[in-house]
């Protein structure tokens, strides 16, 4: 599927889907749990399907409720299923579940799509095995399809984290280990990622000490309980909206967004608001009134995500945008530094590489047909770009937004956005 935009006007107000982090979160510690929870308005896309077809694979049940789901956990002792797991597009379900299903007495195999395939696990795979499970990449190269054989039974483990996703997998399963687990960390990148996962641990009274994120005591034997919360709207989402409105020089007011949630991804607000943008907080209601923008610089380290529209952003600034300190962007779904330097490029703007970000000029777009290369996050930025392009821009791989965000293009039309989908020939 493709994306045909138009420069676009927008307006209205628009609710803003529930949280991916969040939703992945709340179904593998429901699915660890004693009892059954109750998860309000989760997100309904492939990926949070991928959580619950793993949650289900490791012997909890998950069922409907109209928008909600119900789950009732597997009280700490998650099966080793037969078959293998198919995680499809969803980095954060692998490195969870993988640590989960290191709890099993029993080989638990793991599968993926051809990104996941690439999307490196080595670091969890080695901390797993000095916490006494056996975990090995298949192919040798530390990407799935990966074999993990349990049960893990704690200890001492260090791990670099070029992805929070690691640290979070075994913050999660630790605590239900038999013995207790020491964790040094090396390196971590998207610290608030980690800070959300301990905000699920809190809640659920599990007994941790920590020092400045790179050193962790659990206890063990401990357990998760069953639990009913309202999953929070989600901050990664609403950028899209927030930075189009910026560069359009819409209003727009979105609902739905908590300021005081433990998403990192919130500071694309004051990233906007350096950037010149104006934002007004009232409650769980947001609004931006785009305008003159300024270039800056942005340290993404801990908000790697909005690195694609950022870049975007950065175009309609005037002088120079730096995005920095963000390596890891080269190691999500595809290398984001190197894919928006060259599809922003095909729609002339000045954008330069570096080892870990961006500089982005100031520049005239002008539409032309882009690849997406079936990363959400850069079809969903360039979609956005087009929007304040001069001409008709055409995104390729459209389909993947329904990795986080299927009803992208529904609301941005629901805001007056000239955008369509068209089927690819």
């Amino acid at each position: 599927m493709r994306l045909r935009v138009n420069r676009s006007k927008l307006s209205g107000r628009v609710a803003m889907p529930a949280s991916k982090s969040h939703t992945i979160r709340a179904l593998v510690i429901a699915g660890l749990a004693d009892g059954e929870s109750r998860l309000i308005a989760p997100l309904h896309s492939a990926d949070t399907s991928s959580a619950v077809r793993a949650a289900r694979m490791i012997g909890a049940q998950v069922a409907a409720d109209g928008d909600d789901l119900i789950v009732t956990g597997v009280a700490g002792n998650p099966q080793a299923p037969a078959e293998v797991i198919d995680v499809g597009n969803s980095g954060v379900t692998l490195r969870t579940v993988c640590a989960a299903a290191a709890l099993a007495d029993g080989t638990t195999r793991f599968t993926g799509d051809e990104q996941i395939q690439t999307r490196p696990l080595g670091p969890l795979l080695e901390a797993l095995n000095q916490l006494g499970a056996e975990a090995g990449a298949e192919r040798g190269n530390g990407c799935a399809p990966v074999r993990i054989t349990g049960p893990m039974r704690g200890g001492s483990c260090t791990i670099e984290c070029p992805t929070s996703q690691y640290l979070s997998a075994l913050l999660i399963s630790c605590p239900l280990a038999a013995g207790d687990t020491h964790i040094d960390v090396t390196l971590l990148n998207e610290e608030p990622f980690v800070l959300l996962t301990l905000d699920w641990l809190d809640r659920q009274g599990i007994a941790y000490e920590a020092e400045g994120l790179r050193h962790f005591d659990i206890a063990g034997e401990q357990g998760y309980t069953g639990f009913e919360r309202a999953i929070p709207a989600d901050f990664s989402s609403a950028a899209f909206f927030l930075c189009a409105a910026a560069i359009t020089g819409a209003e727009i007011t979105l609902t739905g967004l908590d300021m005081d949630d433990s998403q990192g991804d919130k500071a694309i607000v004051e990233q906007l608001r350096q950037m010149g943008a104006e934002i007004e907080v009232r409650g769980t209601e947001m609004t931006v009134r785009g305008g003159e923008l300024h270039g800056c610089e942005l340290d993404l380290n801990a908000t790697p995500d909005a690195l694609p529209i950022l870049a975007v952003v950065g175009c309609f600034a005037e002088g120079e945008t730096v995005l920095g300190n963000v390596p890891q962007a080269r190691i999500k779904e595809t290398d984001r530094i190197s894919v928006m330097a060259a599809e922003l490029g095909k729609m002339g703007a000045h954008v330069e590489e570096l080892p870990d970000g961006l500089i982005v000029r100031r520049s005239d777009l002008l539409g032309a047909e882009v690849e997406g290369h079936s990363d959400h996050r850069v079809v969903m930025a360039l979609a956005v770009a087009g929007m304040a392009a001069t001409g008709e821009t055409v995104v390729s791989t459209a389909e993947s937004v329904a990795v986080t965000f299927p009803d992208f293009v529904e609301l941005m039309q629901q805001l007056g956005a000239t955008l369509e989908k068209v089927d690819t020939p």
